[in-house]
């Protein structure tokens, strides 16, 4: 008996059961981002699974114009939140792009660009090195010269998209590897810094630690912690992850916390993952589901607690946009709508299309940025009209996505972490970096 066809090798394809477990009923298209754009059916999520059973049933092989279709897929499950039969899309793409990554030559362009990436961004101590060379390029005048002449209008569009995503540098604030209860202590938490975060975003990493202090919680933060691998599970390149993914575990297990905390909508979906992702693991398949039990996002964290610190009045317009990850991954929508509402003095604001991704979406504005854009330009033209004074979300990426947006638009707005507005409403101060008046 000859075994049966395909174009994907034995090391876990796209689970047949899965892909079976679609119905093409259709509810998908109208939450599916490039569906949205573009209107085609092998750009919406039951056309990408059709295209994986074709595959898995070895009548079509991987070709270029089959993977683009793969490629231009956000991955960000807003698809599963629509489906009514439960197809978790999510480990279907992830399965896919993996296949992808080993059995599919891309070009050499391509291959630099993307091993660039995956060099960069995993690495918080190349990113610090990036750090320096940002801060000379913005505060020596040359960003607003580059800016001003044109002369990134020649350059190549992914590099341009870099370019215009980089964030304004501001000096790192330090966390401890420490940070002790207020009062009581209520729990002790171990707190995850991220990548790009904890480089160019540290800001939020320390008002999450001062905010779940003032909670009552005592808050470890461990330093030797790496990456936690989402960028790369994200975009098919499994077995660093799954490196990355060990080193995490052995961490926050050395650090002995009742909780591990993230405040990054894709961080959080990706370790809440490890059991599956490590589940061929004998060593760690058990610790990493241990581990992804203790995950919880800092708003769960902190509504689940209650409020014991006091909030002062922050009266700011904020819209609130929805982490594709926090909202359709690990489904975390009224908690932080809920910690905002009780900040007195804040009117939210919630606009339409709150499930469509802004285009952030891990590596995918710098992959595909002129979708990537589109997608940005869309959410700014449903933002502005509503004159906010910030925009709050869950994830960094959305953070440097949406602001960029704005910019563009004309309508630049601070973007902002929704922790940084409880720590400003818990500390009577400004959530924009200044004293308030």
């Amino acid at each position: 008996m000859t075994e049966a066809k395909t174009a994907f090798d034995a090391h876990h394809p796209p689970d047949p059961a899965l892909i079976d477990q679609c119905v093409h009923c259709g509810f998908c298209l109208p939450a599916c981002p490039t569906y949205l754009l573009w209107g085609r059916e092998a750009d919406s999520p039951r056309g990408r699974i059709y295209l994986m059973k074709m595959a898995s049933d070895g009548e079509t092989a991987i070709t270029p114009n089959w993977v683009e279709h793969i490629d231009t897929c956000l991955g960000c499950v807003s698809c599963m939140t629509a489906c009514p039969s439960g197809v978790d899309y999510g480990k279907l793409i992830e399965a896919t792009r993996a296949q992808i990554e080993r059995l599919h030559h891309r070009s050499v362009t391509e291959r630099l660009h993307r091993w660039m990436l995956f060099q960069l961004f995993p690495r918080p101590d190349r990113l610090r090195l990036l750090w320096y060379l940002l801060a000379a390029y913005q505060k020596s005048g040359l960003q607003a010269l580059v800016r001003s002449s044109g002369l990134l209008k020649l350059l190549p569009p992914r590099v341009r998209a870099m370019e215009a995503l980089a964030p304004k540098v501001a000096p790192r604030q330090a966390i401890a590897a420490i940070t002790p209860a207020q009062g009581t202590k209520r729990l002790r938490v171990g707190l995850m810094l991220g990548c790009v975060q904890r480089e160019f975003l540290s800001e939020v990493n320390a008002a999450t630690a001062r905010t779940l202090s003032a909670e009552g919680c005592e808050v470890v933060s461990p330093p030797e912690q790496p990456c936690c691998g989402a960028l790369l599970v994200h975009a098919g390149e499994e077995t660093p992850a799954l490196a990355l993914a060990r080193r995490m575990i052995d961490v926050f297990e050395k650090a002995a916390v009742d909780v591990v905390v993230t405040n990054a909508g894709g961080c959080g979906s990706n370790v809440k993952d490890y059991g599956h992702l490590l589940r061929d693991d004998p060593q760690y398949a058990e610790r990493a589901k241990r581990f992804s039990a203790k995950c919880k996002d800092v708003t769960e964290v902190l509504d689940e607690l209650g409020p014991r610190a006091t909030r002062h009045p922050l009266p700011l317009r904020v819209v609130y946009h929805d982490s594709c990850h926090l909202q359709h991954a690990l489904k975390v929508r009224t908690q932080p709508r809920s910690l905002l509402a009780a900040i007195p003095g804040l009117e939210l604001i919630e606009i339409s299309e709150g499930a469509i991704c802004c285009g952030s979406a891990g590596i995918y504005n710098l992959v595909q940025p002129k979708t990537a854009d589109e997608l940005a330009d869309r959410k700014a033209q449903l933002i502005a009209p509503n004159r906010p004074d910030a925009v709050a979300t869950g994830n960094p990426g959305c953070m440097l996505q949406i602001g960029a947006a704005l910019a563009r638009s004309g309508h630049p707005t601070p973007v902002v972490h929704t922790i940084q507005l409880l720590d400003a409403s818990i500390r009577n101060a400004s959530p924009f970096g200044s004293p308030k008046d």
